[in-house]
């Protein structure tokens, strides 16, 4: 006799290639939606939890991403969104079957942001330590309005 019940899942097609349905436009218009986080949860997906921040006249995201090797990141830029991507990877399959809770996500994840017209493309660095991705954006100086002489004939 079992004192906890366990509960099975069955993976459709559909809920595994929610996640990459969603547009990533629309990212971060649901993050407050109960619902959200049963979806990403259900899939063969997981969102790490990424800090935006503005630090000496930088843009710096910082995604929580322990147990990601670095050769499993990716960093790319296409016009102004910033695309976070990644795979944790289980060091071997186990038995899931005497499982009652699993809640170390495994799986691939992307995060995408949407940058502003003023950061500097070619400068942007990427570092991974202790778990967490560092992206530092510089800002381009705002373009000062500059005053042009009338010369008078």
């Amino acid at each position: 006799m079992k004192l906890i019940p366990r509960v099975r899942s069955s993976e459709s097609p559909l809920r595994s290639a929610l996640p990459a349905l969603v547009s990533p436009f629309f990212e971060d218009l649901f993050n407050d939606w109960p619902s959200r986080s049963f979806i990403y949860e259900s899939a063969d997906t997981w969102r790490p939890a990424v800090d935006v921040l503005e630090k000496d006249g930088n843009l710096v995201l910082r995604a929580e991403i322990p147990g990601v090797e670095q050769k499993d990141i990716e960093v790319q830029l296409d016009g102004n969104v910033l695309t976070l991507k990644g795979e944790r990877k289980l060091e071997h399959q186990e038995d899931r079957s005497n499982y009652y809770r699993m809640e170390r996500y495994s799986g691939t994840f992307a995060r995408s942001f949407t940058l502003p017209e003023t950061v500097d493309r070619e400068k942007i660095k990427a570092d991974y330590k202790d778990g967490v991705l560092t992206v530092t954006i510089p800002q381009r100086p705002e373009l000062k309005p500059r005053e042009i002489p009338v010369a008078v004939h």
